[in-house]
């Protein structure tokens, strides 16, 4: 026997992959590049919805450990791995329909080679040999200083990107236990609700309990009040334990 938790999970998560199948069958009638990424998004949270259930589902397993037979276990744990290698493949889908966009909204630069030589070089056929010389000396200098600025940016950049890459390599991992802390919650406020609806019916049964009490004390109240007040009527039978009221005493007087 499956509980009820499990089961509704697992039905949300069927609900899931095979909006996910359709999902993707519609993703590949569609030409689009827009409509193709908004697919992809909606298809991406549909995952994330789907990993945060299987995560729910394991800790629920986890729970009902102990109430189930070694085969009922063993029965859902193979299912909660298929349910992970059904996701697992749904992501590689993605993946590969997202590098393919990526590949098509790539834009090839080519050097045309257009441009035209400067109206003012001088020709090397009008120049003397010191001149040539010195022109080439000049030439060189610039070649080294561009290189050194090549140099520095390409450092700076190297820098730039190293800082970079540890703060989002951070920030992920921040986003990573955010995600997890707040499954956590998500599955502790379930319990809670859980617990919550459990002790509301038990406070109603304990309502009827007390209900019935009080009227059992009522009526006891009831025929006490009746039979002091007439205690010649026999349509009510004397409550055991309780002693039957005195006769009345009349005094009587001897005239001289």
């Amino acid at each position: 026997m499956v509980s009820e938790e499990l089961a509704e999970i697992e039905g949300q998560i069927q609900d899931i992959f095979r909006a996910l199948s359709n999902g993707f069958q519609k993703l590949e009638k569609i030409k689009d590049s827009s409509r193709q990424s908004r697919q992809l998004e909606e298809l991406t949270d549909k995952m994330r919805d789907c990993k945060r259930l299987i995560k729910d589902y394991d800790r629920e397993l986890k729970d009902s450990d102990y109430k189930n037979d070694p085969n009922t276990n063993k029965m859902l744990n193979e299912k909660k791995q298929s349910m992970i290698k059904e996701l697992n493949s749904y992501v590689a889908l993605k993946k590969q329909y997202a590098s393919n966009l990526e590949n098509k909204r790539v834009d090839l630069f080519e050097g045309p080679g257009e441009g035209f030589a400067e109206d003012n070089v001088l020709l090397a056929s009008n120049m003397s040999n010191q001149q040539l010389v010195d022109h080439g000396n000049h030439m060189m200098d610039e070649t080294d200083q561009t290189i050194d600025r090549a140099k520095k940016v390409v450092h700076e950049t190297i820098n730039v990107g190293t800082e970079t890459a540890a703060a989002l390599k951070a920030q992920t991992e921040q986003m990573s236990r955010i995600v997890n802390e707040l499954d956590s919650i998500h599955f502790s406020i379930k319990k809670a609700s859980q617990l919550v609806k459990e002790i509301g019916r038990q406070v109603a049964t304990d309502r009827c309990i007390m209900g019935l009490l009080f009227l059992i004390v009522i009526g006891v109240i009831s025929i006490i009040i009746v039979k002091i007040v007439n205690p010649h009527n026999k349509d009510i039978r004397d409550i055991p334990g309780l002693a039957p009221p005195a006769p009345a005493r009349k005094l009587l007087w001897i005239s001289d």
